[in-house]
């Protein structure tokens, strides 16, 4: 996590930027995934603005902690030390009842033909229950994403509404996504 985190900082901050647009409306409700996009947006969110938020972050919730007008729900679970976020059954537990306004999530791949992807099982699990438990899903992922995949596949295209990528994404790429019906914001 502090490796992504150190790379494409400012891809990262223009996709935040522009996933701001995408926050529910006063007192909504949000899921952040854990990740270093994700973490980029869990930075940028208004102080001013009446949210409820869960994550299973542990750098997200730290961040949102004492965020004035945030109420932070904690996702438990065995925490991953590679990416700090809890997965397992616990946190499949908490997500079964959840029901946000607007889901976040990060991702290591991108493709057209397989949809939204990462290496780990039980973080592709938690993932996948968070996307469930959104009535929108937005997915950041910069544009070294796209064009990959990894072994566990935790969204196809169409489970997901929102894609925010960077200005460096493949045209033809965006363009197939756009094709099967996902909304992609460059940032």
């Amino acid at each position: 996590l502090g490796e992504r985190r150190g790379t494409r900082i400012e891809a990262k901050r223009r996709i935040a930027t522009a996933a701001l647009t995408l926050l529910p409306p006063a007192n909504g409700s949000l899921i952040l995934d854990g990740g270093s996009s994700t973490a980029a947006l869990a930075e940028l969110l208004p102080g001013d603005r009446p949210l409820v938020a869960a994550t299973n972050s542990v750098p997200i919730a730290a961040r949102l902690s004492g965020s004035p007008g945030i109420t932070l729900h904690v996702l438990g679970g065995r925490v991953r030390g590679i990416t700090q976020s809890a997965v397992g059954e616990s946190t499949l537990a908490a997500l079964t009842d959840l029901r946000a306004d607007v889901v976040f999530l990060g991702t290591n791949g991108i493709s057209a033909g397989f949809g939204f992807t990462t290496p780990d099982e039980a973080e592709a699990a938690v993932k996948r229950a968070m996307a469930r438990a959104g009535q929108r899903v937005v997915v950041l992922g910069d544009s070294s994403k796209l064009g990959r995949e990894h072994l566990v596949r935790f969204a196809a295209i169409e489970d997901v509404d929102v894609l925010v990528t960077d200005e460096e994404a493949d045209p033809a790429v965006v363009a197939e996504l756009e094709q099967q019906g996902i909304e992609v914001l460059v940032a």
